[in-house]
């Protein structure tokens, strides 16, 4: 089965470290890739595409990154959107050029098109429903804060 990118589970962990370690660390690629266990730079890309996103600041110098909204603000969508994973919008990616000589080839799109959009707009709704926050309040349960 194909996946989704693991940009988003990363995106979310750096989330979780910024807010964990926001009075402890100085929040830098390579700090966050210390405990991902990426290269820095798939952290600095991640990194560019949450700050053009508003989700996000990054402040040269001691500053470092950190959440800039509060966690209640920020869903699962905001990220994943933030991020990339899905290519024009469309989480299923259909092949370019089903044969039309053939009786399914020729009608592949009207009989998946409008069902994928339908999954992918449950997706979306769930992951419109959860939010840092939720996330927040599980991994304190897992580290007794």
């Amino acid at each position: 089965m194909m996946q989704i990118s693991s940009r988003f589970t990363i995106a979310m962990h750096m989330l979780a470290c910024m807010d964990v370690f926001k009075d402890d660390y100085k929040i830098t690629s390579e700090f966050l890739a210390s405990s991902i266990n990426v290269n820095p730079v798939i952290i600095r890309k991640l990194l560019s595409q949450l700050k053009d996103a508003g989700l996000i600041e990054v402040k040269r110098g001691p500053g470092g990154a950190a959440i800039a909204k509060p966690l209640d603000e920020i869903t699962f969508l905001d990220v994943y959107r933030a991020v990339d994973c899905i290519e024009e919008n469309t989480l299923f990616h259909f092949h370019e050029n089903p044969n039309m000589n053939c009786p399914v080839g020729k009608n592949i799109h009207n009989i998946l098109d409008d069902k994928l959009i339908r999954v992918q707009d449950a997706m979306e709704t769930e992951l419109k429903s959860i939010t840092l926050a939720d996330m927040k309040a599980d991994l304190d349960q897992y580290l007794k804060i």
